[in-house]
C-alpha cells in the first residue's frame, strides 16, 4: 500500500521506529560488521551501536552514511525526505525550515544531503527515441533579464530524455560541439534507434560521421517548425518546464555552485514517477551513501 503523509507519521512516530526501518533497509539479510563484514554482531541497545564480536569494532546504521553524526532526529530526516520526494517542483530551506523547526542553516544542508543521495550512480545508458536539447537557468539582473547565451550569469543545462522513459538533466560549461558529443557519447547508446535535436550547429557538429547518418535527426526551430512527424523535441522540452518551475515558483535562486544538486533532485523524483515506493527508496541511498560535510559543500575545503 502506498505511503501517505498520515500513515507516514503512524509508521515513523518516534526515532526508535525510524532507526529500527533504517538497519532493515541497510541490512536486509542481517546486521554485519562494515569493517570485517562479520554477522557476529552484539546490539548494545541502549547506546544505539553494534559491537562486533569478531574485530571488536562498534557502530551504528548511521555511522558511514549520509545521516552520518546527525544531531537532527530521525523523525525530521524522515518527515524532510518524503516532503522532497512527494513535492513535484521540490521544496525550499526556508520552506522546511517552518515546517520542521530548525535554523535555515540546518534545513539547507539537510536538503543538499538529501540530494546527494538522489544522485544516479553511473545510470543506463538511453535507448530507443531519444531527445536532446539545452536551456539556460538564472541570470535575472536588476532592471533587466538578458535572454538565453547572452547572459554569462546563466546556468546552461542540457537535457537528455528517452519518450516513454528516463530523463538526465547535466550543467555544462559551454554548448560547444565537443561539450554536447562528449555529454551525448556517455548517456545515449550507441544503437539508438532515434536521437533527436534542434538545429543548433553545436549538435551538427557533434554528430557527426557514419554512426550517427541515419540515427541523427533534427527539427528546424530556427523556421519557426517544432514538429515533423516522429521528429520534435517537446517532451525534454516540457521537462524544463518543470525545472524552471521549481527554480522560479519553488527555490528561487539557485546558485550555479549547486545547480547539479537540483538537477539531480529533480531527474530523480521524475524518473520514479510511478514508483510506489520512492520515500522508501530514498531512504536506502541515504544509508548506502556517504556523507557530504557542510563545509564540502559550502567551499571552505576542497571536496575529497
Amino acid at each position: 500500500m502506498p505511503l501517505n503523509m498520515i500513515s507516514m507519521f503512524e509508521r515513523y512516530s518516534d526515532d526508535n521506529k525510524c532507526r529500527a526501518a533504517l538497519v532493515k533497509l541497510r541490512w536486509p539479510e542481517g546486521v554485519r560488521c562494515p569493517e570485517c563484514l562479520s554477522d557476529k554482531i552484539s546490539h548494545v541497545e541502549e547506546r544505539h551501536i553494534y559491537d562486533c564480536d569478531s574485530c571488536r569494532y562498534q557502530f551504528s546504521v548511521l555511522a558511514g552514511t549520509m545521516l552520518h553524526d546527525t544531531h537532527l532526529p530521525l523523525t525530521k530526516w524522515f518527515l524532510a525526505t518524503y516532503i522532497m520526494c512527494e513535492s513535484r517542483k521540490g521544496v525550499s530551506a526556508n520552506q522546511l525550515k517552518r515546517m520542521l523547526g530548525v535554523s535555515y542553516k540546518t534545513a539547507w544542508y539537510l536538503c543538499h544531503r538529501i540530494r546527494a543521495a538522489m544522485k544516479e550512480v553511473e545510470p543506463r545508458k538511453l535507448t530507443g527515441v531519444v531527445e536532446v536539447d539545452e536551456t539556460y537557468v538564472g541570470g535575472r539582473h536588476h532592471g533587466a533579464c538578458i535572454e538565453g547565451r547572452g547572459d554569462p550569469k546563466k546556468g546552461i543545462v542540457v537535457g537528455i530524455r528517452k519518450r516513454g522513459g528516463d530523463l538526465r538533466f547535466f550543467t555544462a560549461a559551454d554548448v560547444k560541439a565537443g561539450t554536447l558529443g562528449k555529454i551525448i557519447r556517455e548517456n545515449v547508446c550507441e544503437n539508438v534507434r532515434l536521437l533527436v535535436t534542434d538545429d543548433f550547429a553545436s549538435y551538427q557538429s557533434a554528430l557527426q560521421g557514419p554512426h550517427w547518418k541515419d540515427r541523427h535527426k533534427a527539427i528546424n526551430h530556427s523556421s519557426g517548425k517544432y514538429v515533423d512527424g516522429d521528429i520534435y523535441t517537446n517532451t525534454v522540452e516540457s521537462a524544463f518546464s518543470l525545472l524552471k518551475r521549481g527554480v522560479i515558483g519553488t527555490w528561487h535562486k539557485v546558485s550555479l555552485k549547486h545547480l547539479q544538486a537540483y538537477c539531480d533532485e529533480m531527474t530523480w523524483r521524475f524518473n520514479n514517477r510511478k514508483n510506489d515506493y520512492l520515500f522508501r527508496d530514498t531512504l536506502m541511498k541515504l544509508v548506502t551513501s556517504k556523507n557530504v560535510e557542510y563545509k564540502e559543500l559550502t567551499g571552505q575545503t576542497k571536496a575529497a
